[in-house]
């Protein structure tokens, strides 16, 4: 646990009012600017550059380097259907040769298509429009050689020197997200980070494969030109996984980034950002990524379908958003306790963990048996309710970005949980300095992707989102003026649709 801030660094913010009002989208570079120090920060230039619409993006081709693609060994899914849930196999000798193969399939893997669902493939884990910017190389520890995983081949393209894998880095690519998102895109690939290293170390923990993590050490870009990525200002700098003990040590922190092309004004700010993070050097066990005690699921026999029943929320018809179904009865409240402990398993990494800390988890609760419908705060595996206030779901909906219409469906109103993750960032820099705003983020990743594996096992959804209208969400959800919203997600009740799942499982 981390000391508390000195008082003095709990200031509330001067002026934060954002180019687009209550945009808690627009406001991050504010944040950041006031969590450095500044009490009047004024919206970056590029704020007002033109950008193209989201729905225009095309994603860039995979960052294939040369050499042959070898196809990962089916079975994954026949091996997690063996494994009841929630149990965890307990540790046994070394880890069988093509362990660390089907760990790989199990975190990254398409497991389905819903062809009405606008936004296709869907895999273990939730990524913003199913971009999915944060990419997995696997080298033989050494440096010599690094495959790109690639999903939808089921395999690993590159050079080969017959050497059994042991490091995987992690690295997301900021080009892979729209260019209308701005900053927003470092955000969003530090969040997916966090979820990545959740959904990685339960692959690698269900199927024996211990690991330590090492995060990235800040300075050059060295990292990346050695996993083959000339083009450094597209991406995040490494986490490093070593799956046969801790690894040499990071890899070389030398070079600099080539210079943002010219049409892209904000992805300079957003590589610098990156670039600041600066964690201590040094590896840590990848811990555990399921809790303790977790009773038996009424809909999940099993891992595998654990894995495939995640899922975001539906509509039909090619239509948008998502839709909480009415529940006749209230959620049990087994459920709500399934995911305190689900969101209680800290991040692997002291430094993540500690961020964590730093983090405060706010949820507006309703139909949910034994619990008050209102404000509610999650602290130490237990909800404490805050606010009585039935009409807080509402309220939030009134607030959320992509509201009801002709072409979106919007839950949030009927939704039964709907979770906040909030920090104060002058007092996150006083602690950790400028790593502490990357850190919170891949912490609150973490956490929220244990909220979807928790909600599945209910049978519920649970979609993370960022379209809050921020300053009327906190007044909602009771948050203090100088506090700002990480990342939320709505847990809400399916909807059928009708439509096609088609599995892509092997």
């Amino acid at each position: 646990m981390t000391a508390p801030a000195p008082e003095w660094t709990r200031r509330a913010p001067v002026d934060l009012p954002g180019p687009e009002g209550d945009n808690s989208i627009a406001r991050e570079p504010l944040w950041y600017a006031y969590g450095a120090g500044d009490d009047r920060p004024e919206p970056p230039l590029w704020t007002w550059a033109d950008t193209p619409p989201p729905d225009s993006h095309v994603p860039p081709d995979p960052p294939r380097p040369a050499g042959p693609g070898r196809v990962l060994p089916a079975g994954t899914t026949e091996r997690l259907s063996a494994l009841a849930y929630p149990r965890v196999p307990a540790p046994s000798g070394p880890a069988a040769p093509d362990a660390l193969a089907h760990a790989l399939t199990a975190t990254f893997g398409p497991v389905r298509r819903e062809p009405e669902n606008p936004y296709n493939e869907h895999r273990p884990y939730a990524s913003p429009r199913c971009l999915f910017p944060v990419h997995a190389f696997v080298g033989d520890g050494d440096g010599s050689a690094w495959r790109l995983l690639e999903p939808t081949r089921h395999a690993l393209t590159g050079p080969d020197t017959g050497a059994p894998p042991t490091r995987i880095a992690l690295t997301g690519r900021y080009t892979a997200i729209p260019v209308a998102y701005q900053w927003f895109r470092g955000s969003l690939v530090s969040i997916e980070i966090g979820m990545v290293l959740r959904a990685l170390s339960l692959g690698l923990e269900l199927f024996g494969v211990p690991a330590t993590l090492t995060p990235p050490a800040g300075g050059g870009a060295g990292p990346l030109r050695e996993l083959g990525l000339e083009r450094t200002w597209e991406w995040s700098l490494p986490w490093l996984v070593d799956v046969a003990g801790p690894g040499p040590g990071p890899v070389a922190g030398a070079g600099r980034d080539a210079p943002v092309p010219d049409g892209d004004p904000s992805l300079t700010d957003v590589v610098r950002v990156n670039r600041e993070q600066t964690y201590p050097a040094g590896a840590a066990p990848l811990t555990t990524a399921v809790p303790a005690g977790l009773s038996d699921s009424p809909v999940v026999p099993d891992w595998a379908e654990l894995l495939w029943r995640r899922h975001s929320g539906r509509m039909p018809r090619a239509l948008h958003g998502m839709d909480s179904a009415p529940r006749p009865a209230p959620v049990p409240a087994r459920h709500l306790a399934a995911a305190l402990a689900w969101l209680g398993v800290p991040p692997p990494h002291p430094v993540l963990a500690a961020a964590f800390d730093a983090v405060t988890v706010t949820a507006v609760v309703q139909h949910v048996e034994g619990y008050a419908a209102g404000v509610h705060r999650f602290e130490k595996g237990a909800a404490h309710l805050r606010k009585a206030d039935p009409t807080a779901p509402a309220g939030l909906e009134a607030n959320y970005g992509y509201g009801l219409s002709p072409v979106n469906g919007c839950g949030i109103a009927k939704a039964p949980l709907t979770v906040f993750f909030s920090i104060r960032p002058r007092e996150l820099f006083a602690r950790f300095g400028p790593t502490g705003w990357g850190a919170a983020q891949a912490a609150c990743g973490w956490a929220v992707h244990g909220l979807c594996l928790a909600a599945a096992a209910a049978g519920l959804f649970a979609r993370p989102v960022r379209a809050f209208k921020e300053i009327p969400t906190k007044e909602v959800i009771g948050l203090a003026e100088d506090e700002t919203i990480v990342l939320s997600a709505v847990v809400g009740v399916p909807r059928e649709t009708g439509g096609d799942q088609l599995d892509l499982r092997t």
